[in-house]
């Protein structure tokens, strides 16, 4: 009787380590999502993870949608640190039927992060371009811009 106990508890254990190991190694589905992190921090009671929100803006003036995901990778934790209040681009893997929290709070993983240009504020707008190269030389003195022309007084209608 107590070797059938052993035997099915080894094989519970055994189809659960199974199980984990395909559900982390697999992904459901993979993809890009951009936006600006708004927040990143590692939680847990017992198992520490790291959890961040990304806000998405379709449309200047909308309401931004919410992408929540999970950091498992200590190189990429580094980068989102650095690339905060800056727009990026994160890479991301769905794992599906994940079996508790400790393997984090959302089914998005990020695996690459990129730092994108910001876009503009309204449409059809050009957004601020990067000092030219020469400026950013030492030694080379900064150009100041033109002053604009004063405007020719308002003459009255009479």
């Amino acid at each position: 009787m107590r070797r059938v106990l052993w035997s099915t508890a080894l094989v519970l254990v055994g189809v659960a380590v199974v199980y984990g190991f395909v559900v982390t190694s697999w992904s459901y589905s993979t993809g890009e999502r951009a936006g600006w992190i708004q927040k990143f921090s590692r939680k847990g009671w017992l198992c520490k993870t790291w959890e961040g929100e990304m806000a998405m803006v379709t449309m200047p003036g909308t309401v931004p949608e919410k992408f929540a995901f999970t950091v498992h990778d200590d190189q990429v934790v580094q980068q989102i640190h650095q690339s905060m209040g800056r727009r990026v681009s994160l890479t991301y893997e769905q794992k599906k039927f994940l079996p508790t929290s400790c393997f984090g709070d959302t089914e998005y993983w990020i695996t690459e992060v990129h730092v994108l240009a910001d876009v503009p504020p309204v449409p059809g707008a050009v957004p601020a371009q990067p000092p030219s190269a020469a400026a950013q030389q030492p030694g080379t003195p900064v150009q100041p811009a033109p002053a604009p022309e004063p405007a020719a007084p308002l003459q009255p209608a009479y």
